[in-house]
């Protein structure tokens, strides 16, 4: 976990950053934003304009007092990359891949553009991963996630009120003191005026990124995120969107992702990260998705992911099952941008209860695999709820929906759902703890109002996910 920053400090910070930091030659346009973390490396993310390079300086925090200055392990270690030419809207967005990092320590470090010192009036650091598999208990964790983050930009917004609230919903973030932050689609929104060519995907990717109280977010932990409609084309786009090139490029070019597809399917975006007894898996519902409106026959089976993502989605899956290289894990979140164990269907509802023999499919692989600690995440609907679905399979399947941060909430008559739990139809964000002893672990999914406040909880044993013994 990287150290809290108290509200007034983040309040006082954002006065600074009303306009880009100017050098001589170059300047800090957004950023910088932490990305993939692990043992021995992370990313870290930012752009410039009109800059020539940029330099990164890291420094170990968490030595001893008595070190000795010009030890190795307390010599600071400068990374200087030549910044890439500008994007179609402007802008050099450009990732600094650290490493090799010693594992289970902190850091902090410094920017310096074109020669010149490029500061940020918050805490500047990251830490790596502690290897806890076969050495102890796996840690405490928590993480945010959210989706649906609308950013005004009035030439191109809808007329009369703004879709998008304000943007203070940052700063509790920021403050939280969450160990990484998962985006969950829309993520941005590209306007008609975006996704019709190269230039406005671009601008508006710059644009949203570079919103002022963002900032410290961006900086206070690791971010990784997936994609649905709105940062992926237009409203339910489906495969056939003509620039899925340029929204893929602006998105691994913003995100720094540990992976975006496989060989097998490199035009897609998904990706997986592992976090203590954690495995998360990313899935991208966009690049090779059916449009949600075309029947699902027995001819012609429709889907969201593919075949070439849905096999690597059953590989990742079976990996962590007893005797695998990921036996340690208790839990694998499934994220995806839309909802997986909905049921109902109305107007323009993109869930996968659209898809069914994609969505049997997934679930009959993890019954023939005896995979126990399933859990799903998704964003999409403008609203946050908590599902719970039993005899699918031998434990209780959830999925945890959260939406919207800032775009508008859903604020009319929800369709019935005896498996709903919990409900919030107002902007916000939620938060996932996983904490306890090995045989004693608890999930803790809390939802907090645009000042922080927590809106509702809901807790789950995660012994009651795990896979029932074979009598004997």
């Amino acid at each position: 976990m990287l150290p809290r920053v108290s509200l007034g400090l983040l309040a006082l910070a954002l006065a600074s950053l009303a306009t880009p930091l100017v050098h001589a030659a170059g300047q800090l346009f957004s950023g910088p934003l932490l990305g993939y973390q692990t043992h021995r490396e992370v990313a870290i993310w930012l752009e410039t304009e009109n800059a020539r390079e940029v330099s990164l300086t890291y420094t170990r925090a968490d030595l001893p007092p008595d070190t000795a200055a010009d030890s190795p392990a307390a010599r600071p270690v400068t990374v200087t990359l030549p910044a890439p030419a500008p994007m179609p809207a402007g802008g050099q967005p450009m990732k600094f891949i650290l490493g090799p990092l010693e594992m289970g320590a902190r850091y902090t470090y410094t920017l310096a553009i074109d020669g010149e010192p490029a500061p940020r009036p918050y805490p500047l650091g990251f830490r790596t991963t502690l290897q806890h598999e076969f050495r102890g208990a796996a840690p405490d964790f928590s993480f945010l996630l959210g989706s649906c983050a609308y950013f005004n930009e009035p030439p191109y917004d809808r007329p009369g009120r703004p879709y998008g609230s304000d943007s203070t919903i940052w700063t509790p973030m920021a403050a939280s003191g969450a160990d990484f932050m998962l985006w969950l689609g829309d993520n941005t929104y590209l306007r008609e005026a975006d996704f019709s060519s190269t230039s406005g995907i671009w601008h508006r990717y710059r644009h949203d990124r570079a919103t002022t109280n963002l900032q410290p977010f961006l900086a206070a932990m690791p971010h990784y995120a997936s994609w649905d409609d709105h940062d992926y084309g237009p409203n339910n786009a489906n495969r056939s969107y003509h620039l899925k090139d340029v929204t893929r490029a602006a998105f691994t070019a913003y995100w720094p992702n540990p992976s975006a597809g496989s060989a097998s399917d490199p035009a897609a975006i998904f990706t997986r990260l592992q976090w203590a007894d954690a495995q998360f898996i990313l899935l991208d519902n966009r690049t090779h998705r059916d449009d949600s409106t075309v029947p699902d026959t027995d001819a012609y089976h429709k889907s969201q992911y593919g075949r070439a993502q849905l096999e690597w989605l059953k590989q990742q899956l079976a990996i962590r099952n007893e005797g695998g290289a990921r036996r340690h894990l208790k839990l694998t979140f499934i994220a995806t941008g839309s909802q997986f164990l909905s049921e109902r269907f109305y107007p323009g509802s993109e869930d996968h209860a659209r898809y069914p023999a994609e969505r049997e499919e997934i679930i009959e692989f993890i019954r023939a695999n005896k995979i126990g600690g399933v859990v799903f995440l998704s964003g999409d609907v403008h609203y946050t709820e908590v599902m719970r679905r039993d005899g699918k399979l031998p434990y209780p399947l959830y999925e945890f929906t959260s939406s919207a941060l800032t775009a508008g909430a859903h604020t009319g008559k929800l369709p019935e759902d005896a498996g709903r739990l919990l409900a919030v139809q107002q902007n916000n964000y939620s938060r996932i703890a996983v904490s306890g002893p090995p045989d004693a672990r608890v999930l803790l999914f809390t939802t907090h109002d645009p000042a922080g406040a927590e809106l509702g909880r809901v807790s789950v044993n995660v012994a009651d996910l795990a896979w029932p013994a074979e009598p004997k």
